[in-house]
């Protein structure tokens, strides 16, 4: 399974929160530690909110902080709200079984199976599981660098 660039840049922004801890940040703060877009990174964020895994705030004083502890945060979870999980279009929902295989077919167990063992290695871990002790010198050179820009 792949994961889409847009759930692997919510990712390093709530790692990025959860290295920070209850330190308020910037958007401009983690663009800058990762070499990321601010403007694809806005996106992320207003969607990380809207979901409740962080709170963002505008204006003089503004930021983005982690809403909820790492510990409360499954990663299994982050990626089923953020993905389409879908590895074929006979596993999703809504599938009209226009494939003439569709009834019969082992490749569709097995495939769901993988998907469902893949997301269950996820939920096994938390925020505070993958996030690093201390961020790379790189990282910590571009958050100081963006506070007094």
């Amino acid at each position: 399974m792949q994961l889409t660039r847009f759930t692997d840049y919510a990712l390093r922004v709530l790692m990025f929160l959860a290295h920070a801890q209850d330190r308020r940040t910037t958007i401009e703060e983690v663009s800058q530690a990762h070499g990321i877009s601010r403007q694809h990174l806005m996106k992320v964020v207003q969607r990380l909110a809207k979901l409740g895994y962080l709170k963002a705030s505008r204006g003089r004083g503004g930021g983005i902080e982690a809403a909820r502890a790492p510990e409360e945060i499954s990663i299994g979870q982050v990626v089923r709200d953020l993905e389409p999980i879908v590895s074929v279009e006979c596993l999703a929902s809504d599938y009209d079984g226009a494939c003439i295989l569709f009834p019969a077919c082992g490749l569709r167990g097995a495939l769901q199976s993988a998907q469902q063992q893949f997301l269950a290695a996820l939920d096994r871990q938390t925020l505070a599981t993958v996030t690093p002790k201390a961020l790379p010198r790189a990282a910590k050179r571009g958050a100081r660098r963006s506070r007094t820009a």
